[in-house]
């Protein structure tokens, strides 16, 4: 399977909402608790510095977002988030994703990737990550309220682009 990742376009914000608020109903991984609607996501959406789309199989299979993780004299760190829809998990869409964003945040003038808070049993993204480069810097005990109602810990890594 072919995987490309481009810039969304307008037209893709069903897909993109659909996909983000799949993983935010999960309640495992996002910190956002409420659904995008269309016109929330246009909004969302367009005020990242890039969101990138990947496409296989003829259809939107995942997305990621990139902004500032900081500002002023932090300003060169940037952070992202990856959606892939249940269904193509597993299918290395999430490393395409990561690997655009590392290229378009470098293009954007960061110096480095930061995660704040990859949620703690997150095995399949927390072996991405160390296979992509990422270095692990430290845990943040209960940093995260699963939608079951439990603190678990969670991870920061980061990657120079």
């Amino acid at each position: 399977m072919e995987v490309t990742v481009e810039q969304y376009q307008k037209e893709d914000l069903a897909e993109l909402a659909a996909i983000w608020n799949e993983v935010v109903d999960e309640g495992e991984a996002f910190p956002q608790m409420e659904d995008l609607t269309i016109d929330s996501a246009e909004i969302f959406f367009g005020n990242q510095d890039y969101v990138g789309v990947a496409r296989a199989d003829g259809r939107i299979q995942g997305l990621y977002i990139l902004h500032p993780n900081n500002v002023g004299r932090c300003g060169h760190q940037a952070n992202a988030s990856y959606a892939v829809r249940s269904q193509a998990r597993g299918m290395q869409i999430g490393e395409s994703l990561v690997r655009d964003s590392l290229v378009q945040a470098k293009k954007l003038g960061y110096r480095l990737l930061i995660f704040n808070a990859v949620v703690k049993g997150n095995e399949r993204a927390e072996k991405l990550y160390h296979k992509l480069g990422f270095v692990k810097i430290g845990e943040v005990p209960g940093g995260f309220l699963t939608k079951n109602g439990a603190y678990q810990d969670t991870m920061m890594f980061y990657h120079l682009v």
